[in-house]
């Protein structure tokens, strides 16, 4: 039996017409060892094993279903195979739910000049300690079947932007050359499921011809890799749109490392199915908040008295309890307080949204294209006011 199966439950399909972008939604039902997740879906960033400042309880609370973590990160520290001693990464976080693992081809891409990829793999020096590592496609399932998840995702060379297209052909190539890599070295494939990484940077040709290479190898599932790494938000979508119709109707999507609210809606209108992304954690972080009334800048002086909660329409427990005053007083007095209370709203907030979008590719295209006129406006500062004009006092 496989360890991931992709139900698929409803769509919402529309060519472009009158301006509207095309639909081409999915609502389905993922099936993972450690239980189902509806999709589509977001998962919030736990790289070291924790979302930031949440705790297991609040993320059951805010409504996620399953969570990332970064395979690089926990092979540094504290090691896979303490992890694997003690039980597992499940285990070791107390996260009962689906876990995904990257396996660490964005982070050695971001290392830049302290890392050589070959065609074995990438030797890298970890900034952490200095110590030189070798990752390869064998490394990379090795430590993620080690802790344990029921996602992991294959190896895969993650390159810069703009490239040129003989050096995006022959990276998409070796891809493809990792990830049967990959496949070779599972061990327990019926517990772990394996996706494959869509490449081919922005050229139409290389993505399709990608996609159907893959497609062909009937991966667990599929990801669309190697965006968010500075492009124009035009090109990503465009991407996404190309790559979505050649991959199987069957077998789960995901866009790696996306994004704002309004990026989630224009992804699933592509016919995405899974995403992740650090904004809401590292912009609550920076004290920022999403809102259904627009987003929130909480350092700012005009909420130094305000009695409202951050969004009268939440119910979460940041918003059920406090009022912005108090969380601005809380974010300029640098208590550890504000990013708990901020992440557990956003984290939150992007659950909502994803269970509208849920409801919304049931209903059809119109109810999908008026949640994403009001994504657009969650964008805007609250009121439509320059917030970073606001005096502070």
């Amino acid at each position: 039996m496989r360890a991931a199966r992709h139900q698929l439950l409803a769509t919402a399909r529309r060519d472009a017409q009158g301006g509207a972008p095309a639909v081409a939604a999915r609502r389905g039902r993922l099936h993972l060892t450690h239980g189902v997740v509806e999709t589509p879906a977001f998962m919030p960033v736990g790289t070291a094993g924790t979302v930031k400042a949440l705790s297991p309880v609040d993320l059951k609370d805010a409504g996620a279903q399953m969570v990332l973590a970064n395979t690089y990160h926990l092979w540094v520290r504290p090691g896979h195979r303490i992890i694997e001693s003690l039980g597992g990464l499940h285990r070791f976080m107390d996260w009962d739910g689906p876990i995904l693992t990257d396996s660490g081809g964005y982070q050695v891409f971001s290392l830049k000049d302290m890392r050589k990829v070959s065609e074995e793999g990438v030797k890298f020096r970890s900034p952490l300690d200095g110590e030189w590592r070798m990752l390869t496609p064998e490394v990379a399932v090795e430590i993620q079947e080690a802790l344990g998840v029921d996602v992991a995702m294959a190896f895969d060379e993650c390159i810069e932007w703009p490239a040129d297209r003989d050096r995006v052909a022959r990276s998409t190539e070796r891809t493809t050359r990792w990830l049967k890599r990959c496949l070779e070295a599972r061990k327990h494939a019926d517990r772990t499921a394996l996706f494959g990484i869509v490449q081919g940077g922005f050229h139409e040709d290389l993505r399709i011809a990608h996609a159907q290479e893959l497609a062909a190898m009937d991966l667990d599932g599929y990801a669309i890799g190697g965006l968010s790494v500075g492009e124009p938000r035009e090109e990503l979508f465009a991407t996404a749109a190309w790559t979505t119709p050649h991959l199987p109707v069957d077998k789960v999507r995901y866009l790696m490392g996306v994004g704002y609210p309004h990026d989630l809606v224009d992804g699933v209108l592509a016919g995405v199915d899974l995403f992740d992304c650090v904004i809401p954690t590292r912009s609550a972080r920076f004290g920022s908040a999403f809102t259904s009334a627009g987003r929130v800048t909480i350092k700012h002086a005009r909420y130094r008295d305000d009695p409202r909660p951050l969004d009268e329409s939440c119910a979460c427990y940041t918003c059920a309890r406090f009022s912005r005053a108090y969380l601005r007083h809380l974010f300029t007095s640098n208590e550890i307080l504000a990013p708990r209370l901020l992440t557990l709203h956003n984290v939150t907030f992007y659950q909502r949204l994803m269970a509208r979008i849920r409801d919304a590719v049931v209903e059809g295209p119109d109810a999908l294209l008026q949640l994403r006129s009001e994504a657009v406006e969650w964008m805007r500062p609250l009121g439509g006011e320059d917030a970073s004009a606001d005096p502070e006092p």
